[in-house]
């Protein structure tokens, strides 16, 4: 939460058919979202378009074509990929081990060198701090993104942590790497915007829930792609919310509220984009909410100075 302080695939046998919808028409064993005729002409396992390797008789998988058919194509003709289009990763979590490393260093050197270096890098607006003005407005946008990586408390930060591990490790292998790290950095710049814009100039904000938010936003999108059961999701994010906005808790919603927006219309983006322009869309997305992100940051600093 914000406070306001103070798979990878899993591959089948060759005997096995892969997984078959409520019609009984198999599924790429590599996408079991998407339907297909096609089989493999070596391993018999149904592969979609975008998984088949023409061959010199009929067409064959990715596995099958790096184990030795001798079809002449580039490795990345045949490298496996995400649901969003990712390059699948040896370790698929590695990004959001990365990001939970970087949070606890951070909060390390919170703890080292205590309030000084907090004020130094958390999100306000506007305010007298140490005998000058600081904040986003005057001069600081940084604020902005290095307030994500701070925590108010051993509680604080253990919340963000076990969701970040929880939701952005899936999220991360089905999305891939630098979609799953545009996702997060994004959505938690869009929570911070948005609390800047609506928050008090001299109220500070940090916390990694903007970007959290973001990834829940996106999670919920994926599961309805996939047609898995989102009740239990939506449980999760119910409670959250309503975490967001109890009283007493001193939480910035903004940032809950901006993360969560900007993460679905990402997380559709993600999922949804053609395949023929599917990067195209996928950042451009990003880029516009980007765009929105600064947009907010100039007029907020206009009203602020």
């Amino acid at each position: 939460m914000d406070q306001a302080p103070g798979s990878p695939r899993d591959p089948q046998g060759p005997g096995d058919q892969g997984p078959r919808d409520a019609k009984g028409l198999p599924t790429c064993y590599r996408h079991p979202d998407r339907e297909t005729g096609i089989r493999c002409t070596r391993c018999e396992r149904p592969i979609c378009p975008e998984c088949m390797v023409s061959a010199s008789v009929g067409f064959q998988c990715p596995d099958c074509v790096r184990d030795g058919s001798g079809t002449g194509h580039p490795a990345a003709a045949t490298q496996p990929r995400t649901l969003a289009g990712g390059t699948v990763a040896a370790d698929p979590r590695l990004a959001t081990k990365v990001l939970i490393g970087i949070n606890l260093a951070a909060f390390v050197v919170q703890l080292a060198l205590g309030d000084r270096f907090t004020d130094s890098f958390d999100l306000f607006g506007r305010a007298l701090l140490s005998g000058e003005m600081q904040g986003v407005a005057e001069g600081q946008p940084y604020r902005l993104l290095t307030a994500m990586f701070l925590h108010g408390s051993y509680i604080h930060i253990m919340f963000n942590m076990l969701s970040l591990w929880w939701i952005g490790g899936p999220l991360e292998a089905a999305l891939g790497r630098a979609r799953y790290l545009a996702l997060y950095f994004v959505s938690g710049l869009a929570g911070s915007a948005l609390s800047y814009l609506l928050a008090a100039p001299n109220q500070p904000s940090l916390g990694a829930s903007g970007a959290i938010f973001g990834l829940f936003g996106a999670t919920a999108v994926l599961v309805r792609r996939l047609k898995y059961d989102m009740r239990p999701l939506i449980a999760l994010l119910v409670i959250n919310l309503i975490f967001t906005f109890s009283p007493g808790f001193n939480i910035a919603w903004q940032a809950h509220i901006g993360g969560l927006v900007a993460g679905v219309v990402l997380g559709y983006a993600m999922v949804h984009a053609p395949r023929e322009r599917r990067a195209l869309i996928q950042y451009g997305v990003c880029a516009l909410v980007l765009l929105v992100v600064v947009v907010a940051t100039l007029v907020r600093t206009a009203q602020l100075t």
